[in-house]
């Protein structure tokens, strides 16, 4: 693997095979280790792989067993559930102007930087909300 942010293609590689099946509900992923010769990575950045998949909730990490897979598949993700909620509060009109701050968002839904911003991307994306560099990120007006 090669190019920026190797450890999010690790997790999106892990996050089809779990989808697709491959490793069902309960099953054991491989260790750190065969990550690492699979994919040609230091342990550091395979852990950043996995950690991605335990802060959205796809995986669990059991002491002697290591990590495993949480349950369905087909459950939301971690950063949809909190795109959701936001959105939901940008449409009542709960929200705005100003976005709470990432660090705010991450105390709120007890989440990582990175799923926090996934889930900010998704709005953005979704154009209810506008980033201003430097300033933060704001909820476009409606209408």
């Amino acid at each position: 693997m090669t190019g920026w942010r190797v450890y999010s293609q690790i997790a999106d590689r892990l996050r089809a095979r779990i989808v697709a099946g491959e490793y069902p509900a309960g099953s054991a992923l491989p260790s750190e280790a065969e990550l690492c010769a699979e994919f040609g990575v230091a342990r550091n950045t395979a852990r950043r792989g996995l950690a991605v998949l335990e802060d959205e909730g796809l995986i669990v990490t059991i002491p002697a067993k290591g990590r495993v897979v949480s349950g369905a598949p087909t459950m939301p993700y971690r950063y949809r559930q909190i795109a959701d909620d936001l959105r939901e509060e940008i449409t009542r009109g709960e929200l705005g102007p100003a976005v709470p701050s990432e660090a705010a968002l991450r105390r709120r839904y007890a989440a990582s930087r990175n799923t926090v911003r996934q889930a900010l991307a998704v709005l953005e994306l979704e154009g209810l909300i506008v980033a201003e560099h430097g300033r933060g990120r704001f909820v476009r007006p409606l209408g």
